[in-house]
């Protein structure tokens, strides 16, 4: 799977999975737009990246402003000459209680995980159009679209409606050559993965628990140009979690 001189936008970049996907493809050759709100992290992993010969911007972004949103696609084109690639990783949860949580946290939610989603993708449609080959988009969803835990109302929702914006925008942007794909992710461990459990291991059917390069490697597959027969897919990586039937004994 090849991306060299491919240009990539990744929305939430400067840590966890968007981090280790931002480092993922400047391996395989890419050109980076590093997206996120917190300028410090966003720099550093950006001089990282340039550090080993890799070619990466950081744009101060907040996903909620429709505004920042269009700038960050301009200057993606400007300093680039085009998007090939966006993926839709910037994310925030609150685990609240349905009787506590406000209207205005439900729509912090909403408008920075899924509201996002639609307008960046939106807005780098128009580059993506652009290009002879069109271009590929991946949403990172979650495995709470499908099962859930208490207090998650407002988070399971948002990645609900990421998973059925997928298959919306795979529709409607076909005519373009975009495709449009989610990635599900269950438990991918962004901090010390030595600290963990061996039952938190062994829970899982793969018996380990995923780490930041399961996800890219996911990535890699949706945004392959050869792999443009796959779209409107939404791709659990969970280590077989949601298979898994679960009572207790």
């Amino acid at each position: 799977m090849e991306f060299s001189e491919k240009v990539i936008v990744i929305t939430g970049a400067a840590n966890g999975i968007g981090k280790g996907l931002a480092s993922a493809y400047a391996k395989k050759g890419a050109k980076i737009v590093a997206a996120d709100m917190d300028e410090k992290a966003g720099k550093k992993i950006v001089e990282e990246i340039n550090n080993l010969k890799g070619r990466a911007i950081f744009v101060q972004t907040d996903v909620r402003k429709e505004a920042e949103i269009i700038r960050l696609m301009q200057k993606a084109k400007e300093e680039f000459g085009q998007i090939d690639i966006l993926i839709n990783n910037a994310g925030i949860s609150r685990w609240k209680s349905l009787y506590e949580i406000t209207a205005d946290e439900w729509d912090d939610i909403l408008h920075t995980n899924l509201r996002s989603v639609f307008l960046c993708s939106r807005e780098a449609a128009k580059y993506m159009r652009e290009n002879t080959t069109g271009g590929a988009i991946v949403n990172l969803a979650s495995t709470r679209s499908l099962m859930s835990e208490p207090n998650s109302e407002a988070y399971a929702a948002s990645k609900g409606g990421i998973v059925s914006l997928t298959h919306a925008l795979a529709i409607s942007l076909s005519n373009d050559r975009i495709t449009v794909n989610a990635v599900s992710p269950g438990w991918i461990e962004t901090g010390n993965y030595y600290d963990l459990r061996k039952v938190d291991h062994e829970q899982h059917p793969s018996m380990r628990v995923g780490k930041p390069d399961d996800i890219a490697r996911a990535c890699f597959y949706l945004t392959a140009s050869d792999n443009n027969f796959v779209t409107g897919v939404n791709l659990v990586v969970d280590g077989g979690m949601t298979r898994k039937m679960i009572y207790e004994e």
